[in-house]
């Protein structure tokens, strides 16, 4: 059993969500979980997670941890109809750690009516997908009240096993997550653009980016990304929609502080073709349901090219480790 002895609280069971609360409790912690599908939730239960109702449920933990997908969503969840904040005996969780990615304006807004109530908020954006979590190599970066930081941080270490970058108070993390998810998108279609112009060449995928992944260009993302663009995997790590919304709030930042940003609003307008071209698939809603990665079928489409799968299986680099 953990030496740590608060009693933690988790909201979201989505495809980070669950393997990052899996971990918590596999280490041994009190962790309580509230998901709008409770079936999402119900597996961990087995593990020892106690299910609850409704979000005012989490009001008499001592930290709460939230993983969604919209800054409306964490709303909601805080202060909606039987919210965190809002239900119980008045009680609110000391600490409120937000791991989504969500605008800074949204997260100052709640940051303000948290510590209005007596709580103190930690943005906690996370670097990576489901199988990072997986395989050890999520890494986050936080903000907000350093000795709330220094209380919650053994708790984090437990998911984010590749490191934590405290950057100082208040949203600054929130900017942080918005520029590493900025550059996401930029690596993403460049990626896409000259492994299918390779191809178009002549070069196999799978040969033109194993000589990329070992060049000084390689990286982990281009690494773990390969096998789907070789073998057309799709399977959704992160949606069309989720990199939309945040290179919109990229740009959106750019242009409050006055930073020009051309490459990200090339990489904007490249990515709409995606949206477009879903409307002429038998199901839109299918098509951009699969990971951003299937970018790669729009940029072919445009280049004249029918893709196939390579069938040559490609090391991810995020095997989970054998125990």
């Amino acid at each position: 059993m953990s030496q740590n002895t608060h009693r933690l609280g988790w909201i979201g069971m989505g495809r980070m969500g669950t393997p990052m609360a899996e971990l918590l409790l596999k280490a041994g912690h009190d962790v309580s979980l509230w998901n709008r599908t409770r079936s999402k939730a119900e597996p961990l239960a087995a593990k020892g997670a106690k299910l609850v109702d409704k979000p005012s449920d989490l009001g008499n933990v001592d930290i709460i941890f939230t993983m969604v997908a919209t800054g409306k969503d964490l709303k909601q969840v805080y202060f909606g109809e039987n919210g965190v904040a809002s239900g119980g005996k008045g009680k609110v969780p000391k600490i409120f750690v937000d791991c989504s990615s969500i605008g800074v304006e949204e997260s100052e807004e709640i940051r303000g009516k948290l510590n209005e109530l007596g709580a103190d908020y930690l943005a906690v954006p996370v670097s990576g997908n489901g199988k990072c979590v997986k395989a050890g190599k999520l890494s986050t970066v936080a903000s907000g009240s350093k000795a709330a930081f220094e209380t919650v941080r053994p708790y984090i270490d437990t998911f984010a096993k590749a490191g934590t970058s405290y950057v100082g108070e208040g949203e600054l993390a929130r900017i942080c997550k918005i520029a590493h998810n900025v550059m996401l998108g930029v690596v993403i279609q460049n990626l896409i653009e000259i492994t299918i112009l390779a191809q178009k060449h002549g070069v196999p995928r799978h040969a033109f980016l194993d000589f990329m992944n070992n060049s000084v260009m390689g990286s982990t993302f281009t690494r773990y990304k390969s096998n789907s663009l070789v073998n057309l995997d799709w399977t959704t790590t992160f949606t069309p929609e989720l990199l939309r919304k945040d290179l919109d709030l990229g740009l959106a930042a750019g242009r409050k502080y006055n930073v020009p940003m051309p490459s990200t609003a090339a990489t904007r307008e490249a990515l709409q073709n995606h949206f477009g071209v879903a409307t002429l698939q038998d199901d839109p809603e299918h098509y951009l349901g699969l990971d951003f990665a299937a970018l790669l079928e729009t940029h072919a489409l445009a280049s004249g090219i029918k893709l196939e799968s390579e069938g040559v299986p490609i090391p991810t680099g995020l095997e989970v480790p054998e125990k």
